[in-house]
C-alpha cells in the first residue's frame, strides 16, 4: 500500500490562502471584481508571503 502524504495544519492554511489570493487575483484581472480595490490583493499577497514562511519554519522543526 502507498503511503499517502498529509500535510500539516500550516500547510493547508498556506494552500488555502494562495489558491484564495490566485483566484482573486485572476478575477480582478478578468474584470469580474474591479470594485476590490489593489489594498486588499497586496494585504492577501502579504498574507500568503507570511503563511508560507511560517509553514516552512514549522515544517523545520
Amino acid at each position: 500500500m502507498a503511503r499517502r502524504f498529509k500535510p500539516s495544519i500550516s500547510t493547508q492554511f498556506f494552500l488555502g490562502i494562495l489558491a484564495l489570493t490566485t483566484l482573486v487575483w485572476i478575477l480582478r484581472g478578468v474584470a469580474i471584481l474591479t470594485f476590490l480595490p489593489g489594498l486588499v490583493l497586496w494585504i492577501l499577497l502579504l498574507c500568503t508571503i507570511g503563511a508560507g514562511i511560517f509553514a516552512s519554519l514549522q515544517r523545520m522543526r
